[in-house]
């Protein structure tokens, strides 16, 4: 059985302005693209600046983490997770 979710997501070129705005916050620089991660949140673009606002936080606000820390943190949870992310 697949435990892949199957979530709605408005592509750039159907986005409305304010979309392809907060799309344009987001991009992949591997792809180019607003990141999957970011998009799934294209019905409630609020939820994207939120979800961008709190990974920044996470990742680059202050802390008595180092940033590689965080980043090994991150790996393993993906890990656990099976998530590709």
């Amino acid at each position: 059985m697949s435990k892949n979710a199957w979530i709605r997501v408005i592509p750039p070129e159907e986005a409305d302005e304010r979309l392809k705005t907060i799309y344009a916050q987001c991009i992949d620089p591997q792809t180019g693209e607003p990141a999957h991660i970011m998009a799934i949140h294209s019905l409630n673009p609020q939820s994207m600046l939120d979800h961008r606002a709190l990974y920044k936080t996470l990742m680059y606000g202050r802390s008595p983490l180092r940033r590689a820390q965080r980043e090994m943190i991150a790996l393993v949870v993906s890990a656990i997770n099976h998530c590709k992310y």
